[in-house]
């Protein structure tokens, strides 16, 4: 068609008045920012000379992408989630704030509500009989390296088919969901499973979108943290396992170098009973460092929906 009409006042005008310029209620941010979205899109639409039959089958993939309840796992995928940490390191850093553990991406599967275990707890509910037994283990501390005592640890992750319990009804509540209360000498202990990787449902919208690109929709095996204590900055961050094939391929970005954790196996009997098990196991060591605030707000995690978790 090759037609460019977006610079013209009558589409500056429509502009104005479908984004609400001309109307005295509503809210001033959003209509600054439906403004600008929609401007790109309509530019967008005469650069590259969307056709109406491009435009309704984007349409309907966006409707299937609402029924399923995948635009937050789209989200990662097309690096959104990624580029928010991004500007979250840069204000960080330019306030003078930066220090401690990296931070990484949340993602969407956190439930709110695990279980409270102080020091150790146990995360999976033993169904899992072909899983790995993991030996998870760290200590928070301050960016001094001191420990920080009742330091809150809240860790959740796949199971060995990479799936996660509540979004998979097969799953017991809450398994392999917890939170830990640090010790005196601010460690945690679990027992768990090593998880799976996992990849988006097949010939999912969100499949379809990536394909589009020529990407794939794998992750590779990982563990995700919320850690908070009083006086310090609340981290969210995940950790990959050394040796998935997609450590350093994840399609949700969320892999950095410092978070790539090496297991260790352990078949000695006698370490295996120091910690309770009877068997052989890996064991997983992530230390945290979390770096001191006195900004109440960011000591606490961005408010977003998640499941079980109140607005």
């Amino acid at each position: 068609m090759n037609v460019k009409i977006f610079d013209t006042p009558e589409v500056q005008d429509f502009l104005k008045a479908v984004s609400g310029f001309d109307q005295s209620g509503g809210n001033d941010r959003a209509k600054q920012i439906m403004h600008r979205l929609l401007s790109d899109l309509y530019r967008l639409i005469d650069d590259f000379d969307i056709t109406p039959e491009e435009y309704w089958s984007t349409v309907s993939l966006l409707n299937e992408l609402g029924a399923e309840k995948q635009m937050g796992l789209l989200s990662p995928g097309l690096g959104f989630d990624h580029y928010l940490d991004m500007r979250m390191d840069a204000a960080d850093e330019q306030a003078r704030l930066d220090g401690g553990t990296p931070r990484t991406i949340e993602g969407p599967l956190y439930v709110a509500g695990a279980p409270v275990a102080e020091g150790e707890a146990r995360m999976d509910d033993g169904s899992d009989t072909d899983a790995e037994v993991m030996w998870l283990t760290g200590q928070v501390r301050d960016t001094h390296g001191n420990p920080i005592p009742g330091a809150q640890v809240e860790i959740w992750h796949a199971d060995s088919k990479g799936n996660y319990s509540f979004f998979d009804p097969t799953q017991s509540d809450y398994n392999l969901r917890r939170t830990i209360l640090a010790d005196d000498e601010g460690r945690y202990r679990v027992r768990s499973i090593i998880p799976s990787g996992y990849g988006v449902p097949p010939e999912s919208p969100t499949e379809q979108v990536l394909s589009a690109l020529g990407r794939h929709g794998q992750r590779p095996a990982h563990i995700h943290y919320f850690v908070s204590a009083p006086g310090h900055k609340h981290l969210t961050t995940q950790i990959n396992l050394a040796g998935d094939k997609y450590t350093y391929d994840d399609f949700a970005f969320a892999t950095r170098e410092e978070l790539v954790i090496e297991g260790t196996r352990i078949e000695d009997p006698a370490e295996a009973e120091k910690r309770g098990l009877e068997g052989p196991f890996t064991e997983v060591v992530f230390d945290v460092e979390l770096a001191p605030t006195e900004v109440s707000e960011l000591q606490d995690r961005h408010k977003r929906p998640r499941a079980l978790e109140q607005a």
